[in-house]
């Protein structure tokens, strides 16, 4: 059984994130999508026809998600810094899309993702398209590599992230620099989160 303290720890960022960072990030997202932002000169975008294919983003995601999420159940060594480090992408996130304000890419085709809209957007009326810098479904995906072990788990999950971030910029909902920020976001997410969570805790 799990000591106290460990289950606190575990617990703790879980109502950081729902009560805390989602509660926020509705008002947040809001300002973002209505401030100005720069337009950024893309080369890739520019000769990459715009597609819909947010079927392949959401199930890939959330299947990740999913699977990820199971293996690491069993696993509460693991999924407690799994969990810290998506509290800390989220509010790295957050900081970079304040930082860098952008305007979406030319040819957007926005697409519904029932997670973030009921979750961080919830008081939008308008869709959310300016949430760019870094790409967040291309790093959690990296994050989820991380997180587990073994090779070909990570393998697999490394490779779903690079064909996310490949399909957000077919969607052009990203920047490719978008997509080449998020693994390094994501590692600095997991690292930070070793710094708080225990190296070795009890099961």
């Amino acid at each position: 059984m799990a000591q106290p303290g460990f289950r606190n720890l575990l617990v703790l960022p879980l109502v950081l994130i729902f009560a805390g960072v989602a509660p926020a990030a509705a008002p947040f997202y809001h300002f973002i999508q209505h401030r100005a932002g720069h337009h950024l000169a893309d080369p890739v975008l520019a000769h990459l026809p715009a597609h819909d294919v947010a079927s392949p983003i959401f199930f890939l995601m959330y299947g990740s998600c999913i699977a990820a999420v199971a293996w690491l159940l069993g696993r509460p060594q693991l999924l407690g810094r799994g969990v810290w480090a998506y509290l800390l992408l989220q509010l790295l996130r957050m900081s970079t899309i304040w930082l860098l304000p952008l305007e979406a890419p030319a040819g957007i085709l926005p697409f519904p993702d029932p997670f973030t809209e009921h979750v961080f957007h919830a008081s939008t009326a308008v869709p959310i398209t300016k949430d760019l810098f870094f790409s967040g479904h291309t790093a959690t995906v990296v994050l989820l590599a991380l997180a587990v072990r073994g090779r070909w788990w990570r393998a697999l999950l490394a490779a779903i992230a690079a064909t996310i971030g490949g399909l957000v910029l077919v969607q052009h909902v990203h920047y490719v620099y978008d997509v080449l920020g998020a693994p390094i976001f994501a590692w600095l997410a997991y690292w930070l989160a070793g710094r708080i969570w225990p190296t070795t805790a009890p099961a």
